[in-house]
């Protein structure tokens, strides 16, 4: 199999870079090792109360859920080009502060809105990637396609060794764009001939935005936390969530969501059921009985994803990391290999706008190492 680019990844970084060299006129091939495209992005549904087949509710968002469309001007731009619905995350109603197991949450009688104003998809972040899918040519993604290796002989040709579903394959290409993250890639990708030292120390230093993190969604019949007053947000010194937030859809059952405070190592001491448990009992600490009796409860721990984790991802880093521009892979690599995804974003790294914009860059240098079209 040949094709002129290969972008390894079908998050949002390397669908958006698909989209931009179909626009150019370069045909690309995307191998993505997961089921699905979306990567970090991911929504989930669930079924109504009804249970009847086809009927679910949501989607609610397990991955990233917010976008700030006034302040990220290529995801506001991607918004509209799609014609895709927004809302306003849920902050009327009181917030609660839960700073110590001994003493009730505190209640505020107004929440803390951000400015600017954190916005969700009508659809869920996944339709921002199904969007961006669906104006690629047919068979331009792969799924289940795992890429296990890459190498490049004298002859300047590329070659990429992978894991398809059907058997394994090799896919000839020109050029490369690596568009998941610089110390997934560099951990679980071999390549022939090695990366400079310096190039795979850097690699391997750079934290691979949520891979540290757990999330928790808890979907209910009725949103009994309007009833009350409260807006769904809460922090908690307490735990295991340290931080709670609404998280219903514009049409749908109502759900609340947490970031989990506890260490990936203690996540898995405790246990995915175990761990359900001490979210509700703390939801009910905060809301009150009726949030120990959830529809359903999804629970994300992405330190334990293979396919976003390595070992080292395990402890998140202090504070939001310094993002910036992938390092330089040397000169034997330097034309044939191109950096994507949002650790490798100019400004926005670890956000979706990060993710479109180190697509862009991304392909930016693709198309100008490739040449003009008469040359290819």
């Amino acid at each position: 199999m040949r094709t002129p680019v290969a972008i390894v990844g079908a998050g949002l970084s390397g669908l958006y870079a698909a989209h931009l060299l179909a626009r150019a006129g370069v045909a690309c091939t995307v191998l993505e090792s997961r089921g699905r495209i979306g990567g970090r992005i991911l929504s989930v549904g669930v079924d109504g109360p009804s249970g009847t087949p086809g009927a679910e509710r949501g989607p609610y968002d397990l991955g990233p859920a917010w976008i700030w469309p006034d302040a990220q001007p290529l995801v506001r731009s991607l918004v509209a080009e799609t014609s895709m619905a927004i809302f306003a995350q849920q902050t009327e109603g009181a917030f609660l502060a839960e700073r110590s197991r001994h003493s009730p949450p505190q209640r505020y009688a107004r929440g803390f809105n951000s400015e600017p104003r954190s916005m969700r998809l009508v659809g869920g972040m996944r339709s921002l990637a199904e969007a961006v899918a669906s104006r690629l040519p047919p068979s331009t993604v792969q799924l289940c396609a795992r890429v296990k290796g890459i190498s490049l002989d004298a002859a300047g040709k590329v070659q990429i060794e992978v894991a398809g579903a059907a058997g394994p394959f090799v896919l000839e290409t020109e050029m490369v764009i690596l568009a998941l993250p610089p110390r997934l890639a560099y951990r679980s990708i071999r390549f022939t001939p090695e990366l400079p030292q310096a190039a795979r120390a850097a690699l391997d230093a750079v934290p691979t935005w949520m891979a540290a993190h757990a999330k928790v969604l808890a979907i209910y019949e009725r949103p009994f936390w309007l009833e009350q007053g409260y807006s769904g947000s809460a922090s908690s010194s307490v735990g295991p969530l340290a931080e709670v937030h609404d998280a219903s859809p514009v049409e749908g059952l109502p759900a609340l969501f947490g970031f989990v405070g506890l260490p990936a190592a203690v996540r898995r001491e405790i246990g995915p059921e175990g761990l359900k448990r001490l979210v509700l009992a703390q939801l009910a600490r905060l809301f009150g009985h009726d949030a120990a009796q959830p529809v359903a409860v999804h629970l994300l721990d992405w330190a334990a994803d293979p396919d976003t984790a390595t070992r080292e991802d395990a402890l998140p880093p202090d504070g939001h990391p310094s993002y910036g521009p992938p390092p330089q892979v040397g000169e034997v690599w330097q034309r044939r290999l191109a950096f994507a995804g949002t650790e490798v974003a100019p400004h926005n790294g670890g956000y979706l706008e990060g993710a479109l914009e180190a697509a862009r860059v991304a392909v930016d240098g693709v198309l100008r190492d490739l040449g003009p079209a008469s040359e290819r």
